[in-house]
């Protein structure tokens, strides 16, 4: 039996320069479901980030979306875990993924970092702990690994980012099972829903272009 979850973070960048960004497609994620359980983040600083208490299927639950910017995201992660007694398998981060076309979400448990610097960051801040789980935001790969920068930090075009709110109202309906331990049954249901006309292309392309830094 997995271990249920007791923190969900959303990783993104701070300031409105980068609201709406493909980058912070896990802060959006952490927003919306704060939304859906009448959640108020709010600031600390002892947190390095914007927290909320909530209680989801009966077990509470600590929101966190980090106000470092993303190669820091680690900081927040690990000083609200440290200050709550929460273990890293205890810990779903969400966050946006270049190998999953828009529309898409995926469940994971473990694993490294793909190359996304948020994940390494807390990777590191966590004691080089992988334990933790992932909710990946597919948000598509621009095909060279060298746009991959510009890439991430703009917003998407308006049928990318429905395809991408979309995703994340799916993640939203299968979350509970998740929080309560039960991730067959969460990453069998959000798995099986319809993909994107794009995932067999994006796939191939993959093979061929890293996803850089």
């Amino acid at each position: 039996m997995n271990s249920p979850i007791k923190l969900i973070a959303g990783l993104g960048n701070p300031g409105p320069a980068y609201s709406g960004t493909r980058h912070n497609a896990g802060a959006e994620f952490v927003t919306a479901l704060a939304d859906s359980l009448h959640g108020t983040l709010k600031l600390e600083s002892k947190f390095f980030g914007a927290t909320s208490r909530v209680t989801l299927g009966g077990r509470d639950l600590r929101l966190l979306i980090p106000t470092t910017f993303m190669n820091l995201s680690g900081r927040a992660v690990a000083a609200l875990a440290s200050y709550y007694q929460i273990e890293p398998s205890e810990i779903l981060i969400a966050h946006d993924e270049l190998d999953l076309p828009p529309g898409t979400a995926r469940l994971k448990r473990g694993g490294g970092h793909g190359g996304h610097n948020g994940l390494r960051d807390s990777i590191q801040k966590l004691g080089n702990n992988r334990d933790f789980a992932r909710l990946r935001i597919g948000i598509g790969h621009p095909g060279d690994a060298k746009m991959v920068t510009d890439f991430v930090l703009k917003k998407a075009p308006k049928d990318e980012s429905d395809k991408i709110q979309d995703s994340i109202d799916r993640a939203l309906q299968w979350l509970p099972h998740a929080i309560a331990g039960d991730w067959e049954k969460a990453m069998t249901g959000l798995h099986s829903e319809p993909q994107t006309d794009d995932q067999e292309s994006l796939d191939r392309g993959n093979k061929n272009h890293p996803k850089g830094p």
